[in-house]
């Protein structure tokens, strides 16, 4: 195994991934005080990225489940994920800090899921043509490197919502913050991606 190979796979996994550092930081923020957040977001994060990678692996042996014109559509995932959280944002606008924490229920899997999936799909189209490159045996080095480095991600993120005085401003902005990010991140994929004639 050639540590260039690795050395590779960590920087087209930081340069493909460095915005989601902010949402699994708005999503630990959002499972603050909760035992389960970390291992459900963690559950939620893998799948995703699991899923991203295998639509990759298998487009890279010419398989192709999701056409290139399908893929700016994945953008109607957070942006109706967003929504959501901003209408129980919306509702909830009057409730003290613990008591809107103490409905909202924290982040889901599924929900972690989505929006990792939607906000990679992009990555697709970059990891394809590497993987077809690498091989078999080079796609196997770039798959467990990513999802090695995807373990160091969610501390990452962690560590961002943890610190005092970033985590004081989530769990004050973070139930506005979140659902404005995942419309933001809705949107930027759909018109970056031309959906519905952006």
């Amino acid at each position: 195994m050639s540590f260039s190979v690795i050395g590779q796979a960590v920087g087209l996994f930081v340069v493909t991934n460095i915005d989601d550092i902010l949402v699994l930081a708005l999503f630990f923020a959002k499972g603050a005080g909760r035992r389960s957040a970390t291992r459900t977001i963690a559950i939620g994060q893998y799948l995703g990225f699991t899923i991203i990678l295998a639509v990759a692996a298998a487009a890279a042996f010419g398989a192709t489940f999701l056409p290139a014109s399908v893929i700016p559509y994945l953008g109607l995932l957070p942006l109706a994920l967003g929504v959501k959280g901003a209408v129980q944002a919306w509702h909830h606008r009057n409730d003290a800090d613990e008591e809107r924490a103490a409905k909202d229920g924290g982040p889901k899997i599924l929900e972690v899921a989505a929006v990792t999936f939607a906000n990679g799909g992009d990555n697709i189209g970059v990891y394809v043509p590497v993987f077809v490159t690498a091989g078999l045996a080079g796609m196997t080095v770039y798959v467990v490197v990513f999802l090695v480095v995807l373990a160091a991600w969610i501390v990452a993120g962690r560590y961002v919502a943890t610190r005092p005085a970033i985590a004081t401003a989530l769990a004050r902005w973070g139930h506005i913050l979140l659902p404005v990010v995942l419309i933001g991140i809705g949107l930027t994929i759909l018109i970056e991606g031309g959906a519905f004639g952006l």
